[in-house]
């Protein structure tokens, strides 16, 4: 059994859903497939469960931070300011009709929307699951780059010198917390490379 199917079944099951969810599966995974994306794909997905898989323990709730995952870049329109709040209402309320409790699926909910990235994370399942999210700052520098080359794509109708400036502003929003990443398993593995990269394409 691959990581995608592994990793759903087990997410699907410990939350409480109903059935095999075998549908919902396919449209997440055809989501991350869609032509427009380049960096937010199958291959950033995979990364991501990769990571949890490690780190699970972490978590206070994990079948909700995994089914977070899933659900945390599902819609992903490159001109779209909401892309966030669409996915966890997606999320939510797929949740809903698989029979799972109210108080699950509103903390899959607001586990998505701590992906917006517009303040440092609360709680252990935030933490981890932003951590995970935010694990590509400190990847090696080789992948590092290439998910550089990866966004720029997915921003290709913007003009090269807004794009540069617009994302060195957010590499630096990043920069300027006292700590990237909140957990300290994050923090030790990948705190250090993090900043180096950032710094690399800043400066």
């Amino acid at each position: 059994m691959d990581l995608f199917s592994h990793s759903w079944q087990r997410a699907w099951t410990g939350i409480g859903a109903a059935g095999e969810g075998g549908a919902l599966f396919a449209q997440l995974k055809a989501a991350y497939a869609e032509p427009q994306r380049h960096y937010h794909t199958l291959q950033h997905l995979d990364e991501c469960l990769a990571a949890f898989d490690e780190a699970q323990a972490l978590s206070e709730h994990p079948h909700a931070v995994e089914m977070a995952l899933w659900f945390h870049d599902a819609i992903y329109d490159v001109k779209g300011h909401d892309n966030e709040q669409r996915s966890a209402d997606w999320a939510r309320d797929a949740l809903h009709l698989a029979g799972v409790p109210r108080g699950s699926a509103q903390h899959v909910h607001d586990l998505v929307m701590a992906t917006r990235h517009t303040a440092v994370p609360q709680g252990r399942d935030a933490q981890l699951l932003v951590d995970i999210d935010l694990s590509i700052l400190g990847a090696e520098r080789t992948r590092f780059d290439e998910y550089e080359q990866q966004i720029r794509r997915e921003y290709g109708y913007v003009p090269g010198f807004l794009f540069r400036r617009k994302r060195k502003e957010i590499l630096l929003g990043f920069m300027d917390r006292p700590a990237i990443y909140s957990t300290p398993h994050f923090h030790a593995a990948l705190e250090a490379r993090a900043r180096d990269n950032l710094r690399r394409v800043t400066e």
